[in-house]
């Protein structure tokens, strides 16, 4: 067997990549807080920011070993150990095979995306959920959510000449998820509208209004999302090649599709598109992409684009057919968005861009590919939503998941964190 020797080149892009990824969860915190109201803004950020450090330590801790262990060689979960990433720096990355890239640059590459996950969730909880009970439940969340289903879709397993022990149960049986359409969005969403359900409506949801405080924060967030989702999608490939340019070029092309495709469904709609709309789309086209991205030619990777940005943009009225408050669209862009690029692999996957892809349905491949794709999406998705519903009633039923009515009113900046985003005072009385 021939021993693989590291590669500068591609320890440099995955470097690079997991920098790229950490900027997103700060650009998610501008694209949230410019959606909520004016008052709710920084709590919308902190929510954010605050998800990086949990889940930074949680996972030196234990994460990545639960997450990514082979020794209990099962296929629910890694292992339950201390990480002891402090005895890896020599050892290269073995997942399903041996990457030339060192195994501390693997494990820091996966934390930024077991740290943008559960910051997803935040969106659909905005205005009423309580700091630290958001806190205690990001640590619970990514402890039995998270790490689990990160280990069913990405731990490819330890590889020893023809022997593979510890793959994850997704991942052993061929479903394709390249960056995390399953593991990051759909199981974000699902647990969106879990929280969604159990923190109940706003006050006033649906009779005052609720629009959003700063659009071009908006803009500046999905602009920051677009850029560090390279290293989100390309970056996955774990090496700079031909994957990765691939997947480069899939995520450009498939977001200006969205984007195109939600804003045109907006003037069919309403008369006219919108920035909120050309943000969301861009979004909604960066979820889609994500687990296609190496799997389907750029030509399928812009009308994946544009059905997600229509499809996405007639989603988020869900909310109000059926009465839940995801406030910033968690469900109709993360959930739904995830939902489509999953599935659309079924269709458009081809072995002739990849070939460690399989054929889709338009290929010649049957529906196989398309059955395994279902299955990743029913049960990451029915697995997130159940036990986020536990998780939430009981952190709602001990210490409180949602703020008094009061402090919901006076807005959650204020009463949470003694701060505000805005200090008007001194303008409306001509000061500096």
């Amino acid at each position: 067997m021939t021993e693989v020797a590291l590669s500068a080149g591609d320890t440099a892009w995955v470097l690079a990549s997991s920098a790229l990824v950490l900027l997103m969860t700060p650009g998610l915190a501008f694209f949230y807080g410019g959606m909520v109201r004016a008052k709710s803004a920084l709590n919308m950020m902190m929510m954010s920011m605050v998800t990086i450090s949990v889940v930074s330590v949680l996972w030196v801790i234990y994460g990545f070993k639960l997450a990514f262990g082979y020794e209990a060689n099962s296929q629910w979960y890694g292992s339950f150990s201390l990480s002891g990433l402090g005895d890896a720096v020599n050892e290269l990355t073995n997942n399903g095979g041996i990457y030339p890239i060192p195994l501390l640059v693997f494990a820091t590459f996966q934390l930024m995306f077991a740290i943008i996950t559960p910051a997803l969730i935040s969106g659909a909880i905005a205005d009423r959920a309580k700091f630290v009970s958001w806190t205690l439940f990001v640590a619970i969340w990514v402890t039995v959510v998270y790490f689990p289903v990160a280990h069913w879709v990405f731990a490819f397993g330890n590889k020893v000449g023809d022997t593979v022990t510890g793959a994850g149960f997704l991942a052993a049986r061929g479903v394709e998820d390249f960056a995390g359409g399953t593991a990051v969005h759909i199981n974000a969403g699902a647990a969106g509208l879990a929280l969604a359900i159990v923190l109940g409506r706003r006050i006033g949801w649906q009779k005052s209004p609720m629009r959003p405080h700063s659009l071009p924060l908006v803009l500046l967030g999905a602009g920051l999302l677009w850029f560090g989702w390279f290293g989100f999608n390309a970056g996955s490939a774990l090496g700079a090649n031909a994957t990765a340019g691939l997947a480069f070029i899939n995520t450009q092309v498939a977001t200006a599709g969205a984007l195109l495709g939600w804003i045109l469904t907006e003037k069919f709609r309403d008369g006219h598109p919108t920035s909120l709309g050309a943000a969301s789309g861009a979004v909604a086209g960066l979820v889609a992409i994500t687990p296609a991205c190496a799997f389907v030619a750029p030509w399928a990777a812009v009308v994946i684009g544009l059905l997600a940005g229509v499809i996405c943009a007639l989603a988020v009225g869900l909310k109000y057919k059926f009465g839940f408050d995801d406030a910033l669209d968690v469900v109709g862009v993360h959930l739904v968005g995830g939902i489509v690029g999953s599935l659309a692999i079924g269709f458009f996957g081809s072995s002739k861009v990849n070939s460690l892809g399989l054929d889709g349905l338009f290929y010649g491949g049957g529906t196989a590919l398309l059955g395994k794709q279902a299955l990743a999406v029913l049960l990451v998705m029915g697995y997130s939503f159940v036990v986020t519903l536990i998780i939430g009633f009981a952190i709602e039923k001990t210490i409180g998941f949602r703020v008094k009515s009061e402090k919901e009113l006076a807005g959650v900046d204020l009463t949470e964190h003694a701060e505000s985003a805005y200090e008007m005072g001194g303008i409306l009385r001509g000061g500096r």
